[in-house]
């Protein structure tokens, strides 16, 4: 059998971006055809990025990336295995075509369209059944893209077709613990055909989901052989010579990988939301808590402290630790800062609201309309900078918070994206340490002392919620693993917690559906892969 050179095209692409899209894979086909590369692999739907969505519904969409895709086939100086979406006799497919000699030679339609987790494919596209294998060099290429190598058949259609070695272009999402999987997951196709196997993913942040690159090659015998870096873009030449897959680069595994991981997702998903959107800048309320200081060590690290400003709003509650703590964190990394006290609007607003609650009675020495009041004060001061100077506003609650409605409405979750949506809060403290393991940004008093929101006196989250690690459980177990309250307190949690939980978690949905996107970065997060109804009386199984 003939040899190969294969690049791997680990590319940054942009939904709807069709020409940019097409000159990211040109570059890359001019680069590897510089290292003399016979053949490029792009991800899946590389030219129109991923996912389009409801574009995907639209005529003239397909009418585009044809036209791009035709226009790309003449200029390429190599052939090219390229990811876009089609439209033949009136179904439409995500394909992957064979560009070569100035045009396209033949085209693979996907076989396996994913319904669950974030994806929907389902709803716009139609199932291939064709085996697609392409002769480049001498070498029949099977090609695959991304679900369908999650299951047995499209691989062993490939192979009874003749084919060689295994192409896979994916556009496969990133969430914790994803690479071990797609390990897995091709090793076992390659041990079932017996071919050699190339993946190549997709990188860069689009809306909620962050692709992270981490493309790879398995030989023949399942061994790792290539392995990209993860969350940049990279390009890399695989060869295969006499159905060989010949030893290339690994990227050297990372210290501290689930933490590295995560955080780097979150950066990547701040810089291109900002930067694909055309944001010039951030701010956020800062507060002297752990989430508000890791959100603004993100926000700096994916775009610079240029773009970034922190604003102080103490009430009287705020102690002067947090206002110490702020300041010095600010310092360390460089950004703008502003403090505005709230006390004085406060009174203002109980002024104001006086005549309104007096019919309702006494008022209480204090309650969460009052609590609610210096959040919704505070939405509205960075809601009218972000007017004034175009920054997006970051909002800084977690996912323990979000589950249970620990967050006020236009208050504390007003703003246009939420950086650390998807993560617990046991695991906000352990990117605190990570970030801090690389340059101590994040002042250690900080991360030490007991969370409070500082909107009374005294008070402290622990007061409300279970302990963060009881209720990160509960919630892990209801909300990504569907189990029910009976498994969960089977398990050994406590009743009353899951209780609580489960009712507090069911009752804010109405919450989330008013919150920005936001970062997905677990298995299951609050957003596109979560759609569950507001209003519904279905009981849970509790015995």
């Amino acid at each position: 059998m003939a040899s190969l050179k294969i690049a791997i095209a680990q590319i940054n692409c942009t939904v709807g971006d069709v020409a940019g899209n097409a000159g990211r894979i040109l570059a890359a086909a001019q680069a590897a055809h510089a290292l003399g590369a016979d053949l490029l692999l792009t991800p899946e739907l590389a030219l129109c990025g991923y996912p389009p969505e409801d574009l995907l519904l639209r005529p003239d969409f397909y009418r585009a990336c044809d036209r791009e895709l035709a226009a790309l086939a003449e200029r390429l100086p190599l052939p090219a295995i390229v990811g876009h979406p089609v439209e033949i006799e009136k179904s439409r497919y995500n394909a992957a075509s064979l560009l070569s000699a100035g045009r396209i030679a033949a085209t693979y339609r996907k076989h396996r369209l994913p319904t669950y987790e974030v994806f929907d494919e389902a709803r716009y596209f139609t199932t291939g059944t064709e085996p697609g294998v392409f002769v480049i060099n001498g070498v029949r290429c099977g090609v695959a893209i991304c679900a369908d190598v999650w299951g047995h058949a499209p691989a062993a259609v490939a192979h009874a077709a003749g084919a060689e070695v295994l192409l896979v272009l994916n556009a496969s999402p990133y969430h914790l613990h994803k690479q071990l999987t797609r390990h897995a997951t091709l090793r076992q196709r390659v041990v079932e055909t017996g071919l050699p196997a190339i993946y190549c993913n997709m990188v860069g942040g689009q809306d909620e989901l962050v692709f992270d690159g981490a493309s790879f090659a398995l030989d023949a015998a399942g061994r790792l052989m290539h392995q990209l870096p993860a969350f940049a873009e990279a390009l890399a030449i695989v060869e295969l010579q006499d159905g060989q897959l010949l030893p290339g680069e690994l990227a050297p595994p990372r210290k501290h990988e689930s933490e590295a991981d995560v955080y780097a997702a979150l950066v990547l998903g701040v810089s291109d939301y900002l930067g694909k959107n055309g944001f010039p800048g951030v701010l956020l309320g800062l507060s002297g808590g752990i989430d508000s200081a890791l959100t603004l060590a993100i926000a700096v690290d994916a775009l610079g402290a240029d773009k970034v400003r922190a604003v102080m709003m103490p009430s009287p509650w705020t102690a002067q630790m947090s206002l110490d703590d702020s300041r010095e964190m600010v310092r360390r990394l460089g950004v703008q800062y502003d403090e505005i006290p709230i006390a004085a609007m406060m009174e203002q607003f109980a002024v104001a609201l006086a005549p309104t609650f007096a019919p309702l009675g006494e008022k209480p020495a204090w309650d969460t309309t009052d609590e609610n009041l210096q959040a919704r004060i505070r939405g509205m001061l960075l809601m009218a900078i972000s007017n004034r100077t175009g920054r997006l506003v970051l909002t800084t609650g977690n996912k323990s918070e979000m589950a249970v409605g620990y967050a006020t409405l236009y208050g504390d979750m007003a703003g246009g994206f939420a950086v650390i949506k998807d993560v617990f809060k046991t695991f906000v403290y352990r990117l605190a340490s990570y970030r801090n393991s690389l340059s101590e940004v994040i002042p250690e008093n900080i991360i030490t002392r007991a969370p409070s929101a500082e909107l009374k006196p005294g008070q402290l989250d622990q007061d409300s919620l279970p302990p963060y690690a009881v209720l990160d459980a509960i919630i892990e177990a209801y909300m990504e693993r569907d189990q029910s309250p009976r498994e969960i307190i089977a398990s050994g949690l406590p009743e009353a917690d899951v209780r609580r939980v489960v009712t507090l978690l069911k009752r804010n949905e109405y919450k989330r559906r008013q919150a920005p996107p936001g970062i997905r970065v677990s298995r299951r997060a609050f957003g596109k892969d979560w759609r569950y109804p507001i209003t519904s009386r279905y009981p849970d199984e509790w015995s």
